[in-house]
Formats: C-alpha cells, structure tokens, sequence
C-alpha cells in the first residue's frame, strides 16, 4: 500500500487514555523514525489514523517533540512511563488533536462516500484473516479502529496496508496525487475487558461528540451481519 506513507496518530483518546504502557520484558518496542511502538503478539489495539491534512504541522511538531523528549527519557533509563509521564502526555495529545481532528480540519476528503467505502473495504478486506475487528469509524479526516491482531501480524503491516489500499483507490476517485494519509498513526495496547469496552463506545460515539448527524461509517461487532456502511440506512449496524 503504497499511495500514502505510514500515519500513526498521536492523540490518546479519553476512552482507552487509563491503561499504563507493558513492561518492556512483555512487548517489542520499534521506533520507525518518530514516536517508538509498543507492541505485543496477539493483542489487541485501538488505533487511530488521518488524513495528511488534518493536522497544522506546527501543532503536530510540538505535539511530537515533547512526546518524543518523555518517552526517550523513560527508554534510556530503561523503566516504564511513569504516571506522571502518562497523564503527561495524555494532556498534551488528547485536547488538542482530538480538537482539531473533530471540528473538521482539513479537506475531510472521507466524507466523499466513495471515498469512505474503499477505507472501510481496505479496514473489512483481512479481517478474520489477519485479525479481528471489534468496532470502526470512518470520520471526516481520521480513521479510529478496534482489532485484534492474529499471530504472526504487526502493526506496521496491518496498517500499511489499509492505508495503502484506500490511499490508492482515493486518489483515484479524488484525482489527486501524493501522500493520502499522515505517516504517524496512534496505537493503544488494550489491557482489559473494561478497556475494551471503553475503547469500542468511543468509537461508537464519536461521529455525535463530532456533530455528524446521520453518520454512516460505523461498524460495532456483533451488531448483524456485515453490511456495507454505505447500505444500512446510517446507523450503526
């Protein structure tokens, strides 16, 4: 999936922001040129990605930087975040990207509905193959998603290849050109069944908390079959 470069949000949203980070001996930590990874075989996430635009750079460098300036400290010392740190980093991603991502910014090209059916192909096209999904929004110009990803998966792929594909297709339908999606994504290692749950209803209620009304691209499991967004009459399935 090549349209588009890798994008890992950085905000931590109020619904999973509770869980601590893994002790280093239970996760891989990867650092891919900005923010290190955590991640665990089998486990399951909640992930946020966006659309290039959708964020003012300047705002994502400050964002990044003092993000980068915790977690290296911890790395270094080779200790966890403390929850000082946590709740640190929470108040600096939290207000501010979930803000800006919520009231619209940029050219929201996922409200084009051609547009947001490729992004919920690319998000439905492995799954039970390479994971499980539990719940996914497509917003305006971010992307949030529950999955559990199956042995052998990482992060890096799963989500390169859903904004690949959907970066492709967009592009196609949108004739533009160049990076589709922002190369950061976010991801939060779920811990607990409570924070599964927590993580599923925010995003179930973020298109309200964003003012969408009659918001098509939600999907939760175990609410009916599959179908498309597109055919469900905008509510949830």
């Amino acid at each position: 999936m090549k349209p588009a470069p890798n994008d890992r949000s950085a905000g931590v949203p109020p619904a999973v922001a509770g869980a601590s980070r893994p002790r280093f001996g239970e996760v891989k930590i990867h650092d891919r040129g900005r923010l290190p990874h955590w991640e665990k075989d089998s486990a399951t996430y909640f992930l946020t990605f966006r659309l290039a635009d959708s964020l003012p750079k300047s705002v994502l460098d400050r964002i990044e930087s003092e993000r980068q300036a915790i977690v290296k400290t911890a790395i270094g010392l080779r200790r966890d975040l403390s929850a000082d740190e946590r709740a640190k980093i929470t108040r600096l991603s939290t207000p501010v990207i979930e803000r800006f991502l919520d009231s619209g910014a940029g050219a929201c090209h996922l409200q084009n509905a051609a547009v947001a059916e490729e992004a919920a192909n690319a998000l439905r096209y492995f799954d039970e193959k390479r994971y499980r999904l539990f719940a996914w929004c497509i917003m305006p110009n971010h992307v949030h998603v529950v999955a559990r990803f199956f042995p052998g998966q990482t992060l890096a792929s799963v989500v390169h290849s859903w904004k690949s594909f959907s970066a492709k297709r967009a592009n196609q339908i949108l004739r533009l050109h160049g990076a589709f999606w922002q190369r950061e994504y976010y991801d939060h290692l779920i811990r607990s069944e409570e924070e599964l749950e927590r993580a599923v209803r925010y995003v179930c209620e973020n298109p309200a908390k964003a003012r969408l009304k009659d918001w098509k691209w939600i999907w939760v499991g175990g609410r009916d079959a599959r179908p498309t967004a597109a055919e469900d009459g905008g509510a949830t399935p």
